[in-house]
């Protein structure tokens, strides 16, 4: 963990707490160590920010679309605080293989499986992005689930962010990186992020 983003943490995570009342249920299950990806549903553009203020064991890092580094500025922060940028729709192989790298150097890969995020909080169908980068690095998966009150995020209501039991590299069933294969994995993943808890 870099010495900016503890900063920052300890900065903002007491007003995360203050506006937003962030808690994080079984944050023992986030390992120690060794790459994995940490997967999420998706509600708000909040969603990076709570992850790392409510799960603090360790760096996480996540793509970012591309066009949120066009300020230099701001650019700055989000290479500091981890975070790299995603040409979206495009088939950006750079940021495929920044993830990849991540991942085999030990690091926790944020990502949101279902792409895009859900603004009335309902499952979305799952992407193969992450059962590929998945099936490439060998690395295990860490599910967790955001959940607000009528999966909306407002001032001075409760996130609370629920991690579930590690899926083993080998749970996903990809040998070849069929689509088929792909798509099963996708769906798993899915489905035990969506049942880790009821809306508050």
């Amino acid at each position: 963990m870099t010495r900016f983003y503890r900063n920052c943490i300890r900065f903002l995570r007491p007003l995360a707490r203050l506006f937003f009342r962030l808690e994080s249920v079984n944050e023992e299950k986030v390992p120690e160590t060794g790459g994995i990806i940490l997967c999420s549903n998706h509600i708000s553009n909040f969603d990076p920010p709570f992850l790392g203020l409510a799960l603090i064991k360790r760096q996480i890092h996540f793509m970012a679309k591309i066009e949120l580094f066009h300020n230099k500025l701001f650019a700055k922060i989000l290479h500091k605080l981890g975070a790299f940028p995603i040409n979206r729709g495009k088939g950006d192989t750079a940021g495929l293989r920044t993830a990849i790298d991540l991942i085999e150097s030990g690091k926790i890969m944020g990502m949101f499986p279902k792409g895009t995020r859900s603004h009335d909080g309902r499952p979305l169908r799952a992407k193969a992005g992450v059962a590929l980068i998945a099936h490439q690095t060998g690395a295990d998966i860490l599910p967790v689930k955001i959940v607000t009150k009528e999966g909306k995020v407002r001032f001075f209501r409760k996130v609370r962010v629920v991690c579930g039991d590690i899926i083993p590299n080998s749970e996903l069933r990809i040998t070849e990186g069929k689509p088929s294969e792909l798509k099963f994995a996708s769906n798993m993943i899915m489905e035990r992020i969506n049942s880790l808890g009821e809306s508050l």
